[in-house]
C-alpha cells in the first residue's frame, strides 16, 4: 500500500462534522495523537527507567498510526496528496543538505 491508497481508505472512516470544509477537527486530532505518542515516551523514562517493553512500543505504534490517519484526513482537507507532501518534503529536506543548512533552525533556511 502507498501513501495514496491508504489516504483513499482512510477517508472512508473519517466521520467528522463539516468533513471537506473543516481544518480543525483533523488538526486537533493530529496534535491530540501526537500528545499521547509524546506521552508514553515519557512514561518509558518515568516508569520504566529508560527501557522500551514490547507493550508499550506496539502502543507506540498504534499511536503513529492515529497520527498517520490524521495526516491523511488534513491532506485531504487540503486537497492534496500525502504522496505529494512527502516528495516536496524530502526535495525541501535535500535542498537543506546541499546547503549545509538541515542542523539550524527555521522554515526557510
Amino acid at each position: 500500500m502507498d501513501f495514496d491508497e491508504y489516504q483513499q481508505a482512510a477517508k472512508k472512516t473519517a466521520i467528522y462534522p463539516n468533513q471537506g470544509k473543516n481544518l480543525i477537527y483533523p488538526t486537533l486530532g493530529f496534535v491530540g495523537e501526537a500528545g499521547e505518542l509524546a506521552d508514553k515516551v515519557k512514561k518509558i523514562f518515568r516508569d520504566d527507567k529508560g527501557r522500551l517493553s514490547e507493550e508499550v512500543k506496539q502502543g507506540m505504534l498504534n499511536e503513529i498510526g492515529d497520527v498517520l490517519w490524521y495526516m491523511a484526513a488534513l491532506c485531504t482537507e487540503l486537497k492534496t496528496s500525502i504522496n505529494s507532501v512527502a516528495e516536496k518534503n524530502l526535495a525541501r529536506l535535500g535542498s537543506r543538505q546541499e546547503r549545509g543548512v538541515i542542523p539550524g533552525s527555521g522554515d526557510d533556511r
